[in-house]
């Protein structure tokens, strides 16, 4: 009699290999790090053989799970077509998303990418803001889901984790060295006035080498080795580096990540969503 292959264990399996580990990829797939191991476990019983070399300091696949990982991929490719052509109701509609600016990149693309793919019919309206902005409009009903950056989150939401605060600033540039420190920051930018304090209370001297609201001139200005400016650890743009800890600026503290989703959307689409940001952003 024909055997059938675990689709939820291999999804878990194709997780794992994707992302790294088993802790990120429980994370993805809203399962307990625990479920997950089993789910491997019971698949490499139901094949007789070994997915993952274990051995190895960092995951690895082993040959037969480089083999497997190639059919799984299509198998839960062409499953997860089938049911967005024939499961209507689950992909049409639009998820209203909003994300800070500086933590659009590198993972939001690809997010959005593995979104269409599983979900052709459903439109995601992605609004990059401020957070406090953001968190105005997630009150008025505006946003299906926000993902911040801040102090302290609100009760309600799911805290990812924290992220350090670095100095940024030209590759090789030495605009840190010089005083006055010229910062670029826009005006409204929730960094600033923690560096601002942070160099306030270490004594170093500072200007603003930037105004108004535009992310451009700001990256441009760091870029240029002519002012230096503060990002999340993970969301460096480019063209710029982050400035060594031992260079005597101040240190930043942390910022927290966090998820916040209306309480009408609890549909398949954006348990994905959730599942997918969680798995970008933990800390």
């Amino acid at each position: 009699m024909p055997r059938n292959l675990d689709l939820t264990a291999l999804r878990s399996f194709v997780t794992v290999a994707d992302v790294g580990g088993v802790t990120r990829a429980a994370g993805y797939l809203n399962l307990t790090q625990s479920a997950v191991s089993m789910q491997i476990k019971r698949l490499e019983e139901s094949l007789g053989m070994q997915l993952f070399l274990r051995a190895a300091r960092k995951l690895a696949l082993s040959p037969e799970g480089e083999q497997l990982l190639s059919y799984g991929r299509r198998m839960l490719a062409l499953n997860d077509e089938a049911l967005s052509r024939f499961t209507t109701t689950a992909c049409e509609g639009e998820i209203r998303l909003g994300v800070p600016h500086d933590v659009v990149y590198p993972a939001i693309p690809g997010i959005l990418k593995r979104m269409a793919a599983a979900y052709p019919c459903l439109r995601i309206n992605l609004v990059s803001s401020f957070t406090i902005l953001m968190k105005e409009d997630f009150a008025r009903g505006e946003f299906d889901v926000v993902l911040t950056t801040e102090e302290v989150p609100d009760p309600g939401a799911e805290v990812l984790g924290a992220r350090p605060l670095v100095w940024v600033g030209a590759p090789d540039g030495n605009a840190w060295q010089r005083r006055p420190l010229r910062l670029g920051f826009k005006d409204t930018c929730i960094f600033r006035p923690r560096a601002q304090a942070a160099l306030d209370a270490a004594d170093i001297p500072w200007q603003l080498a930037t105004g108004g609201e535009s992310e451009q001139a700001v990256e441009a200005t760091v870029a240029a080795d002519l002012a230096v400016t503060a990002r999340m650890a993970g969301s460096i743009p480019d063209g710029t580096a982050v400035i060594a800890a031992d260079n005597q600026l101040p240190p930043l503290g942390e910022m927290k990540l966090a998820l916040y989703r209306a309480d009408r959307r609890r549909d398949e689409a954006v348990e994905m969503l959730m599942a997918e940001l969680r798995c970008a952003y933990c800390c």
